[in-house]
């Protein structure tokens, strides 16, 4: 049997030598304070025992890797309505890409690039009273843990400086994918990119999506089908343009945000969260991107 401890140790020991960790995303104020030398990774096998190393329980900013959450939302109440709405097919272009959305008339190419979860958060805001409150219920619920939060302060930060997201959400508007306001609809997608969690508490919470749907407290929290349909996604769609490359060197399903998180897993098996800030110039933690292929590599772990 394979001793993941020691092989996370390897892992860790070798990518923290590297000169090289990429940059921060300083489009963003607030992540431009992250130092870019932090570096975790936590393993959870699915009905084993769990693994940490580094700054696997210091809490980041999980951006985009929410994504998944809100998604997991809509899709449960939704059903496959959802899809009348968002496309389920990789971009191969940036994720703040906007020519695409007005070339496919207002219908976002997935829901995992940030047209396709200001959609998903739109359907959230015509669905909860209190939107807001009911994704930090759900992702505590996930992981089994009441001190997940919001950033208030990430989330302003977001608020004054998302130029970008401010023009694709008036573009999804003015092509009829957009039910509520502009500003609700992004103070509620800017909040939920704020959330700030450790690789512990992300690796607990993506338990449910490796496990058919059932949560760690044995609660199910999404149906089998719902569980393999957002895998399926999040291999195809879960690091932007580097979806394809990731898949080939990892082959994992998985997501990635901009505050240098990367949750990935093998369904029955284990998840695993790594998080670096300094990013490739995708978007993809480097140092991340790194340690998963060297994990898979060494354990042979792979959906392929």
């Amino acid at each position: 049997m394979a001793d993941y401890q020691e092989i996370l140790n390897t892992i860790y020991d070798e990518l923290l030598q590297r000169e090289d960790k990429g940059e921060v995303a300083d489009y963003i104020p607030e992540l431009a304070k992250v130092d870019s030398t932090k570096f975790g990774i936590y393993l959870n096998r699915i009905h084993e025992d769990n693994y940490g190393v580094g700054d696997a329980y210091t809490k980041f900013s999980i951006q985009s890797i929410s994504k998944v959450f809100t998604l997991a939302m809509a899709f449960a109440n939704q059903g496959n309505k959802l899809w009348n709405r968002v496309d389920v097919e990789p971009s191969g272009n940036p994720f703040n890409y906007l020519a695409l959305l007005e070339q496919e008339e207002g219908i976002p190419r997935n829901p995992l690039i940030n047209s396709g979860a200001i959609v998903v958060a739109d359907c959230l805001l015509s669905t909860y009273d209190d939107p807001k409150a009911e994704l930090l219920k759900f992702v505590r619920q996930l992981a089994s843990d009441d001190t997940i939060d919001y950033n208030p302060k990430v989330a302003q930060s977001e608020m004054e400086t998302g130029y970008t997201n401010f023009a694709i959400a008036n573009l999804l508007k003015s092509y009829g994918n957009l039910e509520n306001s502009v500003e609700d609809v992004l103070d509620f997608y800017f909040h939920q990119c704020s959330l700030e969690m450790t690789c512990e508490q992300l690796s607990n919470a993506f338990f449910p999506f490796a496990n058919k749907g059932v949560c760690m407290k044995n609660n199910t929290c999404l149906t089998p089908t719902q569980a393999k349909r957002i895998n399926a996604i999040m291999l195809t769609c879960g690091f932007y343009d580097e979806a394809g490359e990731f898949a080939f060197e990892v082959g994992l399903p998985g997501k990635s945000g901009v505050g240098g998180g990367i949750v990935a897993l093998l369904p029955d098996n284990f998840i695993i969260t790594t998080w670096s800030p300094g990013l490739n110039e995708k978007g993809n933690s480097y140092l991340g991107m790194l340690a998963l292929e060297k994990f898979t590599t060494m354990t042979k772990a792979s959906i392929f």
